[in-house]
C-alpha cells in the first residue's frame, strides 16, 4: 500500500501539468500519483500516458468524459489506494523540501500506529506579478509537529482558514463519511474541507511551505469577472454548504470549537456570494442575494443570525445603492491590503 496518494484534476492542461507532475515525481514509490483527465481536448491525455508509461509503478492515467473539478477528485478518491489523500491542481505545483518532511512525517506517525484524520501544511500565493509570496500559515492557530485534536486550536484569522491546498486526509476517512462532490459545478474545494470536518478527531500541522497556490490566469475560477459569471455555482455550494451544516448540527455542536470553525468558513463563503453579487450590479443578482439570506434564515435562526449580524453580514447587507458602494469598496480596500483575487 502506498503511503499517499495525490490527484491532479486535469481539463485542457497541457500548457502547465508537466510543471505540476514534475513537483509530485520525488515522493518516489510512497506516492501514487493519479493524473484524472477530465475530457480534455488537447494533448492532455497524451501526457498523462505519457508519465504513466515512464513511471508505471508511481503515475496511473485515469480517463473519463468531462464532469468537472468535482467529477475528477471524486475519481481520484475512487482509485486512490494509499492511507493518505491529497489534491494538486494541474496548475498548481509542490516545493520538494516541504513535500520531504510531510512524507517523513506521515510515515513517522503510521509506523507509530497513529490514527492520524488531517495533516495541515502552509500554502502559498504565486501571484503573476507579485514579487512578495503571500504564505498562508497557521502559527499560534494550530500546535505545532505534534497531535493535536479541536480542543488544542485556537482562534482562526479572516482568511486563514484551512483550504484544500493545505489539508491532507486520511484516504478512509473520506471514503466513510460518504465525500462525493457535485459535478460540473466549480468551487467545489470548499465542500472537500468542510465536510468531513466532524468526522476528524487526530490533527497534525507542519509549518512548511509545501503547496504553491498559482493565480494568474484569465480564465481561472477564482478571477473575479469568472466568478460573477459562475455565480450560480458559487450559490449551490454555499447552499450545499448551509444544508451539510444544518444536517449534521447534533454532532458538530458537541464541540465548540468545530462549530465555531464551521460556522465561521459558512461566514466566509456567504460573504463571497453577497459580494459577487453586488458586484455584478444586475437586479436579478441582487434579488440571488436577497433569496440567499432568506433561505439561511428559513433553514436555521441560530446561523442566521450568527451570520447576518456578525462582522462580516452587517457589512454585506447595509441598505440601498449607497450601502452597496460601501460594501464594495471595502472589499477593493480588502482586497489591496490582504492582495487575494
Amino acid at each position: 500500500m502506498k503511503l499517499l496518494s495525490i490527484t491532479v484534476p486535469c481539463y485542457n492542461s497541457e500548457d502547465y501539468m508537466k510543471k505540476c507532475i514534475d513537483s509530485l515525481l520525488p515522493g518516489g514509490e510512497d506516492v501514487e500519483i493519479l493524473i484524472v483527465n477530465d475530457g480534455s481536448r488537447d494533448g492532455t491525455a497524451q501526457i498523462a500516458e505519457e508519465y504513466a508509461a515512464a513511471y508505471p509503478t508511481i503515475v496511473k492515467a485515469i480517463h473519463q468524459e468531462n464532469g468537472g473539478h468535482g467529477a475528477a477528485v471524486n475519481t481520484g478518491l475512487e482509485n486512490a489506494s494509499g492511507l493518505f489523500f491529497k489534491v494538486v491542481d494541474s496548475d498548481d505545483w509542490v516545493k520538494e523540501e516541504a513535500y520531504r518532511r510531510i512524507l517523513e512525517v506521515l510515515t513517522e506517525l503510521t509506523a507509530g500506529g497513529e490514527v492520524l484524520d488531517m495533516l495541515i501544511a502552509n500554502y502559498v500565493y504565486e501571484k503573476e506579478g507579485e514579487r512578495r509570496k503571500k504564505v498562508i500559515r497557521y502559527r499560534h492557530v494550530l500546535p505545532e509537529e505534534r497531535i493535536f485534536t479541536w480542543k488544542d486550536v485556537h482562534h482562526f484569522h479572516k482568511g486563514q482558514y484551512i483550504l484544500m491546498h493545505s489539508a491532507i486526509f486520511r484516504t478512509k476517512l473520506l471514503k466513510e463519511c460518504g465525500l462525493k462532490l457535485p459535478e460540473h459545478t466549480f468551487y467545489v474545494d470548499n465542500l472537500f474541507v468542510f465536510e468531513p470536518l466532524p468526522y476528524v478527531k487526530k490533527m497534525y500541522y507542519l509549518d512548511v511551505n509545501f503547496y504553491r497556490y498559482y493565480i494568474g490566469r484569465a480564465d481561472q475560477s477564482v478571477n473575479e469577472q469568472v466568478m460573477i459569471g459562475r455565480i450560480d455555482q458559487q450559490l449551490k455550494v454555499n447552499y450545499l454548504m448551509m444544508d451539510y451544516l444544518v444536517e449534521k448540527k447534533q454532532s458538530i455542536y458537541q464541540n465548540r470549537k468545530l462549530k465555531n470553525y464551521m460556522l465561521n468558513y459558512l461566514d466566509i463563503i456567504t460573504t463571497v456570494s453577497s459580494i459577487m453579487l453586488i458586484r455584478s450590479g444586475t437586479e436579478e443578482n441582487l434579488e440571488k442575494k436577497e433569496a440567499l439570506w432568506e433561505y439561511i434564515r428559513q433553514k436555521d435562526r441560530f446561523i442566521f443570525f450568527r451570520l447576518r449580524y456578525g462582522l462580516l453580514g452587517s457589512c454585506t447587507n447595509l441598505p440601498g445603492r449607497g450601502g452597496r458602494k460601501i460594501t464594495v469598496d471595502g472589499y477593493k480596500l480588502c482586497q489591496k491590503i490582504f492582495k487575494f483575487n
